[in-house]
Parts: structure tokens; C-alpha cells; sequence
């Protein structure tokens, strides 16, 4: 696979000797450009730990990692500015929105490829198409504390998607959505993945979702396996 992710044996170690917990024991994924993959476990399977790995957040402990074909870890960081990698080619989308409070809706998502040299009203105009997408541009100009919970997740979503990055970790991305708006995001998601050719992972329990993905990785005490099966309901 020439893009996309790539994870091959990763592991995360945390403590030493007797204290030694493997978070991460054997983790082994593909997700290629255009398509959006479910990563699904219990709580303290690694779900978290492996998405701060991939995005360069929390450094594991060996295995080899890549995206879009570059080779980011391999039993070490292989990449000098993380910050950088982060930026420009890591897009997040959490659970909750963290949303800049004193900014309001367009410039929480205009900011990042302001921050990446490009002008403010190139930024603010690629903000607001995405906006209109995501069904909340009539609150372009409304400050975080204003919109409601759902108003703030997708302009969360559309702050995660607007530098264009190969990749995307979202992490809960429909946890405080009702069934149609979180049905709406995934579209979307699925839309802009084959459109721009980014691999996506989204980490779910949202029942409402789980059908919808093509491939989905289970993770069971740091270990990961895959399951096909387009439109089967999964319950775990």
C-alpha cells in the first residue's frame, strides 16, 4: 500500500519490571486512501493509546508505523518536527469540541491552515464551504458558548477536515449527535474520504454508525483483529 495508514507489530509500554503494563501488545492495521475504518473494543483495550500513537501525540514503545507512504516510526521517530506532522498531514475530531471560546464558528476552523501560511480569507471561505457541508454555516459567525452541543461537534468535525490531511483520527466523532445528524457525519466523512483520497479511522460504540463501515478492526487487551462485513450490525 503506497498511502493511507499502515501499523505493523506496534506495542506501548508503560512503566518497567514489575510495574510494566503493555497497552499496546501487537497492533497490526491497513486503512487505505478513501476509506473510512471502525475501531471498536471495551474501555482499557488501547483504542486511546493507539490513536495517540498514530498521531504522533504519545510515543510507542517499537513496531513501525506509516502515512500516506511515509515511514513516521520505526522503533523510533523517524520525523524531527511532530508539531509539523501533526498539522499538516493528522487531522483529529474528538468527542468533545474543544472549541477556541473567544473565536467564533468560521475562524475555529479557518485557524489551522491560517496557521499553515495560508491567507485569512482563502481560510475563512475553504471554513465556511465546509460549514455549509457539515448543515451549520447559518452559525458561521456564533462563539462556541452559543451553539448548541451537536452545532459545536460538527464544526469540530469541520475544523478536523480542513487542511486536508492524508489522515483522520476521530475518536467518538458522533457520541452527542441524534441518529440523523450522526448518520449525516458519516456520509460526509465517506464522501470526503474517496473525494480527497484520506484514510480515516473513527473509534465508535455508536450503534447507529457500526453498520455502515465496510472493515472494522476489533482491539481486545492491545491486540487487534479484523472483521468484513458491510452492513452487519456488531454489537460488542
Amino acid at each position: 500500500m503506497s498511502g493511507g495508514i499502515k501499523i505493523q507489530e506496534l506495542k506501548k509500554q508503560f512503566g518497567e519490571g514489575d510495574r510494566a503494563v503493555l497497552a499496546l501488545k501487537n497492533v497490526n492495521m491497513e486503512v487505505s486512501p478513501g476509506e473510512v475504518v471502525g475501531l471498536i473494543g471495551p474501555s482499557g483495550s488501547g483504542k486511546s493509546t493507539l490513536l495517540k500513537c498514530l498521531g504522533a501525540v504519545m510515543e510507542p514503545t517499537s513496531g513501525k508505523m506509516s502515512i500516506n507512504g511515509e515511514i513516521i516510526y520505526d522503533n523510533k521517530w523517524l520525523i524531527k518536527d511532530l508539531g509539523a506532522l501533526r498539522r499538516d498531514k493528522i487531522g483529529f475530531i474528538f468527542q468533545a469540541p474543544y472549541l477556541i471560546p473567544f473565536l467564533n464558528a468560521i475562524d475555529n476552523v479557518a485557524l489551522l491552515p491560517m496557521l499553515a501560511g495560508k491567507g485569512k480569507d482563502y481560510s475563512r471561505k475553504i471554513a465556511l464551504n465546509l460549514l455549509k457541508e457539515l448543515d451549520v454555516h447559518h452559525r458561521a459567525h456564533a462563539l462556541p458558548s452559543a451553539l448548541s452541543g451537536g452545532e459545536q461537534q460538527r464544526v469540530a468535525i469541520a475544523r478536523g477536515l480542513i487542511n486536508r490531511p492524508p489522515i483522520i483520527l476521530a475518536d467518538e466523532p458522533t457520541a452527542p449527535l441524534d441518529s440523523q445528524r450522526a448518520l449525516t457525519v458519516i456520509k460526509i466523512l465517506n464522501d470526503m474520504a474517496k473525494e480527497l483520497k484520506i484514510a480515516i479511522i473513527v473509534v465508535t460504540h455508536d450503534e447507529k454508525i457500526i453498520p455502515t463501515f465496510k472493515r472494522i478492526y476489533h482491539i481486545r487487551d492491545g491486540i487487534t483483529y479484523e472483521e468484513k462485513g458491510e452492513g452487519k450490525k456488531i454489537i460488542i
